[in-house]
């Protein structure tokens, strides 16, 4: 410790830095500060209370009794000195006021009373004037708000180093990933994307050999946009390039370049690609891009986006300033291209864009392949039935499931990873979390249970349908009582009008059986008529499929997300008239269709329902025993083998079909049962 107090300097103050660099604050100003405000507070609160207010009545009256000894007469307060104690009351509550020993002084609140003096100097009574206050409260209250100002830029400049966020807000805020402990991603991390690793491998080349391009005059594109939908592996296939190349990768997201302040995007802007040429070659990513590279003026209200159009304008002008003989080269990513700003996609920018899309039945298994080389996997997991399994996955849900496969093997205290595993992960995924404590009443059981047998039968014996793999009544996620899983036999990139009547009939499946069996329809069906709907206006409105409406299409994809299609009304009230009565028309006929195929197997849907009903759970050849084998099979599809043989393989807690409820939910369902039968027999 110093001996000097105020040294600022010393080993305990100033003189030092803090392990995480930045530097002490001087202890003494902490002491100063401290001082002052308890001085304050003992002025503000504690000194305007050694008086007691007198009222001016009660003075006047003591005045006159000849009990004033002596008086100060300020602007504002009398303070009166009494010859002896006096027994005075509280004004509010009219109670005794006890006083200390010895106090005979006042104050009295100051009122015009002009024969005041006269009557003081009639009683010889000592009086002066003084002002109100006195230097040293005067000097406090000068320097109490000065003090707390004080503590607060101090407060601030401490965190004004060359680190802090105040002092670079225009700095990028990229994260750069240089040297090969941070750039560990290649092309082999990336599976299933074969032709975009093979458009990208020229960028690669052109890194690691620049000479090779630019000695016949050729220049390599600025730019390179990755297109695709979420969870594709648009980042993992940019951090590959950097990671193959060998180069530095800065890293960071459309919304980085946004704040608060005005100029703070343009500037970061400028400080990424000084940075980018002082470390060059490199590669730049901008992951979602969108959020600053929008078309100008769309959707500008009042000037409301000028700092976003501000920054994508800086952000232009950049990308025409640096040659990529220098070695940047710009990347982004991207799943609304349709929203970004044409400048932005001309020649000489991001002039090349590399679709990202969601891999096939070839690319499923490759990617499963890549995360499940660090498991310990049993011998009954089979790569191609899952990849068969998983139509329509991204690589980022792909390892979502080999993830949450690992994790429901730890819980069950496996030694490896099982078919099983992988197969609940997968249903967990699509469905969501298994909630079999969750109690359903007997009747509501019923309605479910032959709710999805109408679906899974409907899909079974009508041509078009993908066949269902596994129904279940057994809650999962947030509202779904039951589901069934469809499989298709392959990926498909096309589909035929008489597949989607058939999709819309295995959707009414549920609810037609309800109206068979029950005579009366629930709100079960409620997602299942959502679907309805949009694949009938979708044949109407935008395939074309309708012989009154004819060739026409009013599809809109100009503002919609990456794969999704919107309808633009630009028809009139008749031709609208005329979707509905197609739209309803179509419905209606898979409605009767629907009907006439449960009915016609009736035997079949009952005696589904009913093993449903015992087992909760029934899996493909639970299906087959109780259905037949299944009718228009096509052999000639690429993957209806590894569907027909993915047979659940049920052995585990979450997945085995029980034969009887549990104990809890068997003494809940009783109940309930012997609750109804009472107030039966009380009516």
């Amino acid at each position: 410790m110093a001996n000097n107090f105020f040294d600022f300097n010393d080993d305990d103050s100033g003189g030092k830095k803090r392990k995480d660099g930045k530097p002490k604050f001087p202890t003494a100003i902490w002491y100063v500060m401290a001082i002052l405000i308890l001085i304050g507070i003992q002025v503000t609160f504690l000194w305007s209370n050694t008086t007691i207010e007198l009222p001016y009545s009660e003075f006047r009256k003591q005045l006159e009794k000849d009990n004033i000894e002596s008086v100060k007469i300020s602007p504002t307060r009398i303070f009166v000195r009494t010859k002896e104690e006096l027994p005075l009351t509280n004004q509010q509550n009219n109670t005794l006021i006890r006083q200390r020993a010895g106090l005979r002084e006042f104050y009295v609140i100051a009122i015009k009373d002009e024969g005041l003096v006269r009557m003081l100097e009639e009683k010889k009574v000592k009086y002066q004037g003084v002002p109100d206050g006195n230097w040293f409260t005067d000097i406090v209250q000068w320097i109490f708000p000065f003090a707390i100002l004080l503590g607060i830029y101090m407060f601030v400049f401490r965190r004004m180093n060359p680190n802090s966020q105040v002092m670079n807000i225009g700095k990028n805020k990229a994260a750069l990933y240089e040297g090969e402990e941070n750039t560990k991603i290649t092309f082999k991390d990336v599976a299933g994307l074969e032709e975009a690793k093979e458009e990208v491998m020229e960028i690669v080349d052109f890194l690691k050999d620049p000479k090779k391009f630019t000695k016949l005059g050729g220049k390599l594109p600025k730019g390179v946009l990755l297109v695709g939908p979420p969870g594709a592996g648009k980042t993992l296939m940019a951090k590959a390039v950097a990671g193959e190349a060998g180069v530095p990768f800065f890293s960071l997201s459309g919304s980085d370049f946004v704040e608060m302040f005005v100029g703070v995007g343009a500037a970061r802007v400028r400080d990424l690609f000084k940075s980018a040429k002082e470390k060059a070659p490199c590669i730049i990513f901008i992951d979602e891009i969108d959020a600053v590279g929008r078309s100008r003026g769309r959707g500008n209200m009042m000037g409301v986006n000028d700092e976003r159009e501000n920054t994508l304008n800086q952000l232009l002008v950049e990308m025409d300033g640096f040659a990529t003989d220098k070695g940047v080269i710009m990347m982004a990513a991207t799943n609304r291209p349709d929203v970004l700003d044409p400048a932005l996609l001309r020649p000489g920018r991001f002039d090349r864009q590399i679709v990202i899309d969601k891999p096939d039945l070839k690319g499923r298994i490759e990617i499963f392949k890549v995360h499940t080389k660090n498991m310990p996997l049993g011998k009954d997991v089979d790569i191609k039935t899952l990849s068969s399994q998983t139509p329509g996955f991204a690589g980022a849900e792909i390892a979502n499931v080999a993830n949450e496969a690992a994790l429901l093997a730890s819980r069950r205290n496996k030694e490896v990873v099982e078919m099983v595993d992988f197969q609940d992960a997968i249903e967990r995924v699509i469905a969501g979390l298994e909630k079999k404590n969750k109690v359903i009443n007997p009747k509501e059981k019923r309605i479910v249970a032959y709710h999805e047998s109408g679906h899974a039968i409907v899909s079974w014996l009508m041509e078009g349908n993908d066949p269902p793999q596994k129904v279940t009544i057994v809650p999962r996620g947030v509202s779904a009582l039951g589901y069934t899983l469809n499989t298709p036999l392959e990926d498909r990139y096309l589909m035929t009008k008489e597949e989607l009547f058939a999709r819309i009939c295995g959707l009414l499946g549920g609810r037609v059986a309800e109206e068979i069996v029950f005579g009366e329809i629930s709100t079960g069906a409620q997602n299942d008529l959502e679907r309805v709907t949009d694949i009938a206006y979708s044949m109407v409105s935008v395939y074309g499929m309708s012989d009154k409406l004819g060739y026409l299409s009013f599809a809109d994809t100009s503002n919609q997300f990456l794969g999704g299609i919107g309808i633009e009304k630009r028809y009139g009230s008749e031709i609208a008239h005329l979707i509905d009565s197609e739209v309803k028309r179509i419905v209606d006929s898979a409605h009767d269709a629907t009907r006439n195929l449960l009915n016609a197997n009736r035997e079949r849907l009952e005696r589904m329902a009913q093993e449903l009903l015992k087992r909760e759970v029934l899996n493909y050849k639970d299906l087959e025993e109780i259905l037949g084998k299944r009718p228009n099979m096509d052999d000639s599809n690429s993957n209806a083998d590894l569907v027909s043989n993915a047979e659940l393989v049920q052995v585990q807690e979450d997945s085995k079909p029980l034969e009887s409820p549990n104990e809890e939910r068997a003494a809940l369902e009783a109940a309930v049962e012997k609750l109804k039968a009472k107030r039966a027999s009380e009516n």
